[in-house]
This record gives C-alpha cells, sequence and structure tokens, in this order.
C-alpha cells in the first residue's frame, strides 16, 4: 500500500453556530503515546443541535490518483463520521460521509472514497475537487472522545 501524509490544521467547530447547545473542545495532547488532536465534548439534541467536531481544509490537494482516507485513531468505543467535501457541494451540510467506531487503542483504518455516501445531494463524489476533512461526533446526545493522530491519503 502505497501513502502520502497529509498535515491537517484542525479547527473546532460544534452545533453553537446553528442555536445548538453542545459544548466540547479540541486539544493537542499526548494520547496513549502518541501526538494527536483530541475531540471531546457532549453532544447534545437540545435545541435543534446535534455535533462537535473537527475539520480541517485541504487546499491544493487532488486526491484523484488514490484510492482513500486513512485515518490512525482511537477514542471512547463510541461511534463517529467522517465527512469529505469537495469544490461541487455550496451548501454547508452537504457532505459525503462514512462512519467508524473509535476503539480505546490505536488503529489505522482505510475509507475507500467508494464507500462514502452523499449526504443533502446527488453529486457524484470527485477525488480531484477534494477540499475538506472532518471528523464528527453527530446525531444522538453522548460524550464525545476521539484522537486524531494520523491523516494519510493511500492507494493499494
Amino acid at each position: 500500500m502505497t501513502q502520502i501524509e497529509i498535515t491537517a490544521d484542525w479547527e473546532y467547530i460544534a452545533d453553537r453556530v446553528m442555536g445548538g447547545v453542545s459544548a466540547g473542545q479540541m486539544t493537542q495532547e499526548m494520547v496513549q503515546g502518541r501526538m494527536a488532536t483530541r475531540l471531546c465534548g457532549d453532544v447534545s439534541l437540545e435545541n435543534n443541535g446535534g455535533f462537535v467536531q473537527i475539520a480541517s481544509d485541504l487546499p491544493d490537494i487532488d486526491a484523484s490518483g488514490w484510492d482513500g482516507i486513512m485515518l490512525d485513531l482511537c477514542g471512547n468505543g463510541e461511534s463517529y463520521d467522517i465527512r469529505l467535501r469537495t469544490d461541487q457541494l455550496t451548501r454547508p451540510w452537504q457532505s459525503f460521509r462514512a462512519d467508524f467506531t473509535a476503539r480505546p487503542d490505536w488503529q489505522s483504518l482505510t475509507f475507500p472514497f467508494a464507500d462514502f455516501t452523499p449526504q443533502k445531494h446527488d453529486i457524484p463524489f470527485d477525488p480531484a475537487a477534494l477540499r475538506r476533512v472532518g471528523i464528527l461526533a453527530i446525531g444522538r446526545a453522548f460524550v464525545a472522545d476521539v484522537a486524531v493522530a494520523g491523516l494519510r491519503l493511500y492507494r493499494d
């Protein structure tokens, strides 16, 4: 498998931008021996809310020669989403998504581009237009705790 590391400049975003009341934070810290970006928070469905996330813009990346995204993750055993955005999407709620479980031990998970499903649109995924990746705790009330130590493109 061939891989290329992507430098992610993660930012924290919560449903409060839409009036929700979920609360969390993003930190850079050592997690089980690895430097990681960690998302922690309480996801609340009150006031039409329901998410906390970390996201990173991916400027000037042409992923058309790659099969997918690989992440080094650990967490609290809960289910999370990875969401991709491309230049073709015009609304903030549109994305391509896949879900995963963040186990308590570090794992490297592969997410083939072919496995991402369109969220609130019917536009085909174009890897050449990939511009943003997000990790979301979303859709149900729970305590989020997920750490990301690596982000790569891969091909078999």
